[in-house]
C-alpha cells in the first residue's frame, strides 16, 4: 500500500511514520508514505494557498486550484486512488473504516486547513470527508494520523500476531447467539495481586473456553456502561 499526504506541516509526520509500527511496517515493504508540501504550489513570492471566503466570513479558504495543482500530480502517477479530505463536517471514523481503507493500494490524504477547503475542489476530487470526532483541531494533520495508524495495523503482516486485530474494540463478537460489536474487556498481567486486587480466578484456571465467554461477557457489560449504543 501506498499513502501520500497532502499537508501544510509535513515536519510533524516524520516523529510519528517513523516510529515503532508504522517504522516496521516501513523497513518490512508493507506501506509507503509520501509527503507532499502544499505550498510547494502555492502562489508568488510567499507561496500563497489560500484566500478570503466569497461571502465575507472568519478565517481563510484553502485554494480550489492550488489543490488541484497537487492533487492532479499525485493522480497522474497513480490513477487508481482513494481521496479523503480530513474536516470536521466529514463523516465520523469507525473502525469499520479503517478496515475498509486498509482493502485499498493507493490513498491520498488531504489535511484540512484554516476555515476550510473550496468546496468545487471537494465535488471534483475528493471521495470522501473523514471526522475523527465531534470537535474541531485547528488542523487536519492529526486526524491524517489517525487515520494512517489505524489503516497501517490492519495491513497482513504488520503486526506479529494478527489475532491482535480480530479481537479487540469494536470488533464483530457473538455471545449468547446474539452478534454484538463491543469494547474489549478488562485485562490482566502479573503480579496475580496488586495492592490487594488479585486477578480473576477464571484467568488462571486454564479452561479456555469459559476464559473466553468470562472475556465475552465482561467486553458486554463494559460495552453496556460506557457506549451503550453498540451494545443493542
Amino acid at each position: 500500500m501506498k499513502i501520500s499526504i497532502i499537508t501544510l506541516f509535513p515536519e510533524v509526520f516524520d516523529p510519528i511514520l517513523n516510529t515503532s509500527i508504522l517504522k516496521r511496517a516501513q523497513q518490512k515493504g508493507k506501506i509507503i508514505f509520501e509527503l507532499v508540501n502544499l505550498r510547494a504550489f502555492g502562489e508568488g513570492k510567499h507561496k500563497v494557498v489560500d484566500d478570503r471566503p466569497y461571502g465575507g466570513g472568519a478565517g481563510m479558504i484553502l485554494k480550489a486550484d492550488i489543490l488541484a495543482k497537487a492533487i492532479k500530480k499525485l493522480k497522474v502517477k497513480n490513477q487508481k486512488s482513494k481521496v479523503i479530505l480530513t474536516s470536521a463536517s466529514g463523516k465520523k471514523y469507525t473502525q469499520a473504516k479503517a478496515r475498509s481503507l486498509s482493502k485499498h493500494s493507493y490513498i491520498i490524504i488531504i489535511c484540512g486547513h484554516y476555515e476550510g477547503v473550496d468546496q468545487r475542489f471537494i465535488d471534483r476530487y475528493v471521495d470522501e470527508e473523514i471526522s475523527i470526532g465531534d470537535y474541531v483541531l485547528t488542523g487536519g494533520e492529526i486526524p491524517a494520523m489517525v487515520i494512517v495508524d489505524s489503516i497501517v495495523r490492519l495491513l497482513p503482516g504488520v503486526l506479529e500476531k494478527p489475532e491482535a486485530t480480530e479481537i479487540e474494540s469494536f470488533s464483530n463478537y457473538t455471545l449468547n447467539a446474539k452478534p454484538y460489536t463491543l469494547l474489549e474487556g478488562p485485562q490482566y498481567t502479573r503480579p496475580e495481586d496488586f495492592e490487594g486486587k488479585k486477578v480473576p480466578k477464571i484467568l488462571l484456571s486454564g479452561n479456555h473456553a469459559e476464559i473466553e465467554k468470562w472475556r465475552k461477557e465482561k467486553a458486554l457489560q463494559k460495552t453496556k456502561k460506557v457506549r451503550p449504543d453498540l451494545a443493542t
